[in-house]
């Protein structure tokens, strides 16, 4: 074993002991709960040059020693996998979220899973509606010159607008408007459904090309308000076990957790099949400057449908949590494919 691999496992070793015991770790508590395989005083000088380098850090005098942000970025960024989950525990998951009924539910109960596998704040991002494909258009006459349209997508979400109109509308023609619109845009990607939306007035009776106009009007207005800019949270009270770890910083992380637009910058910034760890002062927002971030996105293809993960302080169970970030991920992807 090189000096830079024994250093590594030195710090592997500080890490884990520290996020188990929340303790300062000393060389002689490494000797005895670890097989490093060389004497006290190598592991004293390994981490003599492991904090001179920044990986770790003595909170105070003749305590042990903390690892740093930048040691946990290292201790992530050299993990070999993800802890994976036991088989009960992946039954687990799979049970609990079949029992879902609609969309709302599945992200419900998402978080509440999330929150328990980890013992962290977990946050899940509704599918973001451009990147989900129409299942279904309904037309309703709803009378007072007016139209409800219900857009159905391929991931269960249920999009309403109500349309006034100029002029009042025969049921015969509330079918027409709901065959073209089905006609034309099911199975189509919200995203790539922009032209055929602007074609649909052409494609029906010149009488009721006004009323198409205004259901394509309401549809793009449905896009543009982003409703897909939503997320769900849970487990808010897990912090509270992690007090410790925000010393006199608890409170903005709060804040943070409050703010719809920080959570979905957090959680919306993923890639697909790939876990994202932020640790610490990689958080933009100051107020999760003392908190770690692991998420990654779900959904089949390049494109995921939306974002999950959790939120705690920087001492967490990385291998642990990315594990069951993406055992979640996996499970809510294929739900949603197949609702």
């Amino acid at each position: 074993m090189s000096a830079e691999e024994r250093r590594l496992a030195v710090l592997r070793a500080i890490v884990e002991d520290y996020v188990s015991t929340n303790d300062p770790v000393g060389s002689k508590a490494l000797t005895e709960r670890h097989n490093l395989g060389v004497s006290p005083a190598t592991i004293r000088n390994d981490m003599a040059a492991l904090e001179e380098e920044g990986y770790i850090a003595q909170p105070h005098t003749s305590a042990g020693r903390v690892p740093t942000d930048k040691g946990y970025r290292l201790f992530v960024d050299r993990l070999s996998a993800a802890k994976p989950l036991s088989g009960a525990e992946r039954r687990a998951i799979q049970s609990f979220l079949e029992g879902a009924g609609d969309l709302d539910d599945v992200l419900r109960r998402t978080v509440r899973l999330l929150a328990q596998l980890t013992r962290q704040v977990a946050v899940v991002q509704y599918p973001t509606l451009t990147r989900s494909c129409v299942r279904h258009l309904e037309v309703v006459d709803v009378g007072l010159r007016r139209l409800m349209l219900v857009l159905i997508t391929d991931t269960g979400r249920v999009e309403q607008r109500v349309l006034e109109l100029s002029t009042a509308v025969e049921e015969s023609d509330v079918t027409e408007l709901r065959r073209v619109l089905n006609v034309h845009l099911q199975g189509r990607r919200l995203a790539d459904a922009h032209h055929a939306l602007l074609d649909l007035p052409e494609l029906v009776a010149p009488a009721l090309r006004p009323i198409m106009a205004r259901i394509v009007a309401g549809l793009i207005e449905a896009l543009v308000d982003q409703p897909e800019e939503r997320v769900v949270t849970g487990g808010t009270a897990n912090l509270t076990r992690s007090a410790l770890d925000f010393p006199n910083s608890l409170h903005p992380v709060l804040e943070a957790l409050e703010e719809q637009v920080v959570l979905l910058r957090l959680i919306g910034e993923i890639d697909a099949g790939t876990v994202l760890v932020r640790i610490g002062g990689e958080n933009q927002h100051e107020g999760l400057h003392k908190a770690s971030v692991v998420s990654v996105g779900y959904g089949a293809g390049e494109a995921p449908l939306g974002g999950l993960g959790v939120v705690g302080p920087t001492r967490m169970d990385y291998a642990g949590n990315m594990g069951a970030v993406r055992a979640v991920a996996r499970y809510v992807g294929q739900m949603l494919a197949g609702s």
